[in-house]
């Protein structure tokens, strides 16, 4: 399991709109389309995924979603239903004032099959740690640029 933390400068209904909504982790993702439809979401990762090719499916039933209401964080849990790719995200985001909110971003990935989902979850952590470290730096970088032009 990875958790990535990252402090946006965005009031949290707005942190929670950027990174809750899974079709945006498209522009974080290299090489990955995604969909969202009927309660699920289904990233797909390959060189031409992005111009509808196939590639590797991370297909997730959505199985919470509440956005941050006052005091109380907003959450988005995921369980990964996919024939490769089993296991678990959450995404929340906590109000750390008026203008800035804490996202948190946990993922616990391992490959369905033979193969103990122990080793293959510890196989991936790296992997899923840069990922989620990079899509949250993106995230960041575009809230800055929003909160720019609301000025």
């Amino acid at each position: 399991m990875t958790t990535t933390t990252q402090v946006l400068p965005l009031p949290a209904p707005r942190a929670w709109d950027l990174v809750a909504d899974a079709r945006n982790h498209a522009r974080w993702v290299p090489l990955t389309r995604v969909d969202v439809a009927d309660g699920y979401v289904v990233a797909v990762t390959g060189p031409r995924a992005r111009r509808g090719g196939g590639g590797l499916v991370d297909r997730m039933r959505v199985d919470r979603f509440d956005p941050p209401q006052g005091d109380a964080p907003g959450v988005a849990e995921f369980t990964k239903v996919g024939r490769v790719l089993r296991g678990t995200a959450r995404i929340e985001v906590v109000a750390l004032g008026a203008d800035s909110a804490r996202v948190s971003w946990t993922e616990s990935v391992h490959l369905a099959g033979p193969v103990p989902a122990a080793l293959t979850r510890a196989a991936a952590a790296p992997f899923l740690a840069l990922m989620v470290r990079r899509a949250l730096r993106l995230a960041t970088s575009e809230a800055r640029q929003d909160e720019a032009h609301h000025l």
